[in-house]
């Protein structure tokens, strides 16, 4: 009897932790400006971040419908760094302040909404949007696929996490 039918999350794991690696590895060679920067370890964090959502959505292949999201999320945002990144940056002081403005705003609404309940739905269908915005590709799911894609989800983020305790602990000792 084949031991990853056994365990579903084990060829997952087997699938996921080379490709994991291999990112770190890039990642460990680029050679940080200031190693101690909080710029630079924002960064370090965002490539570490993207580097486990690309190799887990890689590893669980199209066969999903969060794996295809995230994918696609990854793609067009490596598209629009390049597109940004060429050309030239001449954005005026008070546009930058005035979009930071409008982001405290926004979040700050948010938090008043959640703490008095405006936005709250009754019941499931309340807790199923909120499925559906923590999920990648939720929006688009009916009730069943949600929860299916949801269990899903879980169980690889479940695995990500015992990936990266493992590297923890080797690299501890």
């Amino acid at each position: 009897m084949n031991p990853s039918h056994l365990n579903p999350s084990s060829s997952l794991k087997s699938r996921f932790t080379p490709r994991f690696l291999r990112a770190l590895t890039k990642i460990n060679a680029q050679k940080p400006i200031s190693p101690s920067s909080p710029r630079e370890i924002f960064q370090r964090y965002r490539r570490i971040k993207v580097a486990a959502d690309k190799s887990m959505a890689y590893s669980v292949r199209s066969r999903r419908i969060w794996s295809r999201a995230m994918l696609w999320k990854l793609r067009s945002r490596s598209c629009r760094q390049l597109t940004s990144s060429r050309r030239r940056r001449s954005v005026k002081t008070s546009t930058i302040t005035s979009r930071k403005a409008t982001m405290k705003k926004t979040s700050h609404e948010k938090e008043n909404k959640a703490t008095t309940g405006e936005d709250h739905q009754v019941g499931f269908v309340g807790q199923a949007d909120e499925l559906r915005e923590i999920v990648p590709g939720g929006e688009a799911m009916d009730l069943c696929n949600l929860l299916d894609e949801t269990t899903h989800y879980i169980m690889c983020l479940t695995t990500q996490v015992q990936v990266m305790r493992k590297i923890v602990d080797f690299y501890s000792l």
